[in-house]
């Protein structure tokens, strides 16, 4: 890119075309201009509208507008090429987060998740741990208290078959 770059700023520069008077005629900024000089394709975020620019600016300076575009397509095949699948996937995965998050939400496309009704299920676990308490008091009551006539026989002993 930065040949191609080099390239349209040699020939602006022959044309006798300052920088600024480009940018005027073809109403792209100046810093656009610089940036497609100098091969900084970072600067841009879209690619298409970089390689609009280098279109109009190609012709504008005279030159053959779709070999100018073919050297840059030759230059998008070798940088595109490089990447791996990964990145592809990787980049086209930040791309759906992104659009995900750009979505406009209206009540009526939300999904809403089901809330759920936590007064019957407390209700049911007090009411379990009430017959639990109930059994439990229950059978120590039980337990605890013996009768008192069983209680007098186990005092007193029996001899020869007689209570004594």
């Amino acid at each position: 890119m930065k040949e191609l770059g080099i390239y349209l700023k040699k020939t602006r520069i022959e044309n006798g075309v300052s920088i600024e008077e480009a940018s005027k005629d073809i109403e792209v900024s100046t810093v656009e201009l610089e940036n497609i000089e100098k091969g900084n394709t970072r600067a841009f975020k879209d690619i298409y509208r970089m390689k609009e620019i280098i279109r109009i600016y190609a012709k504008y300076l005279g030159l053959d507008a779709d070999k100018v575009n073919d050297e840059f397509n030759e230059f998008l095949f070798e940088h595109t090429s490089k990447l791996s699948l990964d990145d592809i996937k990787e980049a086209r995965e930040k791309n759906e987060e992104q659009e995900e998050k750009n979505k406009i939400k209206s009540p009526y496309t939300i999904e809403h998740k089901p809330k759920v009704n936590w007064k019957p299920i407390i209700i049911a676990i007090g009411a379990i741990i009430g017959i639990v308490i109930i059994i439990t008091l229950a059978l120590l009551l039980s337990a605890s208290s013996t009768s008192p006539r069983t209680s007098e026989l186990k005092e007193k002993e029996f001899v020869g078959g007689e209570l004594v």
